[in-house]
């Protein structure tokens, strides 16, 4: 199975790994969502992993990138990537992306888009991307995918990334559109403990839960923030921000939220939706 491939350290000694999430960009640059210009936004997110991080070994974005699935968005945003980063990347489909768009991007920073190897571990990136509708769902071939992956991989500690939230994060308007099919998710699941974390994007805030030994992690968006809690819409005032983890060896992990502070944006904070 094809893989980025990254060396791993064999002196016990973690890989950064970055993630990233619910970028929203416009079709044009400079574009808003809910006031907030988001090229900007992204921009201030990626220099302050510039000030933070000395040498990721990778870096992930997990979907929404764009707000309308366009060629020349996904374009842009990889020449953003690839102006900021030299390490392998990798990238999946939100609910306000197009697979089958991004997938025609040629590029020189051309990222992967199933698998990754990061040190010792295994990136399993899937598709809940359900064309047309905003919930997700994981289809039979991605579910055959990820059953095959890790029966293959058995014995390498692994991080599963997606866009859609797997687990409810206690937002009733958000949590509907979690992945449908979850409990088959979890099912396949049951017998590899090699999978130590699973992390997503989708609900722009942070959210982190220990179950069944597994970490589950919700990403801040390098946009606008939801409210945690609540039932109905809410902006946050809360900053953009990404996910760090350190990737040990031996199949400890390490992770975190770090947030833009340096800023202040103009944002639709009495908005019910977009």
């Amino acid at each position: 199975m094809a893989a980025n491939v990254i060396p791993t350290h064999n002196n016990g000694l973690p890989v950064r790994l970055i993630q990233i999430t619910d970028t929203h960009l416009g079709s044009a640059d400079g574009e808003t969502l809910l006031g907030l210009n988001t090229d900007q936004s992204l921009a201030d997110v990626l220099a302050l992993i510039a000030r933070e991080q000395q040498e990721p070994a990778a870096v992930v974005c997990t979907g929404d990138i764009a707000s309308e699935p366009d060629a020349d968005c996904y374009g842009r945003f990889l020449d953003t990537l690839q102006r900021n980063f030299t390490c392998p990347l990798g990238w999946l489909p939100g609910n306000h992306d197009l697979a089958e768009v991004m997938l025609k991007v040629e590029h020189a920073a051309q990222p992967a888009h199933r698998t990754m190897r990061v040190g010792g571990w295994l990136l399993v990136l899937l598709d809940s991307s359900v064309p047309g509708y905003v919930h997700g769902a994981l289809s039979e071939s991605e579910m055959t995918f990820l059953r095959d992956t890790l029966n293959e991989h058995s014995d390498i500690p692994t991080l599963i990334m997606l866009h859609h939230q797997p687990v409810p994060v206690g937002s009733e308007w958000i949590d509907q559109y979690l992945v449908r099919n979850h409990a088959d998710f979890f099912a396949a699941l049951a017998h590899h403990e090699q999978v130590k974390a699973i992390s997503w994007g989708h609900v722009h805030q942070n959210f982190e839960r220990l179950a069944d030994e597994r970490l589950l992690l919700a990403t801040p968006s390098t946009c606008v923030q939801f409210k945690p809690g609540c039932d109905d819409f809410t902006v946050d005032t809360q900053m953009p921000g990404y996910r760090w983890f350190d990737l040990y060896p031996d199949g400890r992990l390490e992770t975190g939220v770090s947030r833009v502070t340096d800023k202040s944006y103009v944002i639709d904070y009495k908005s019910a939706g977009y």
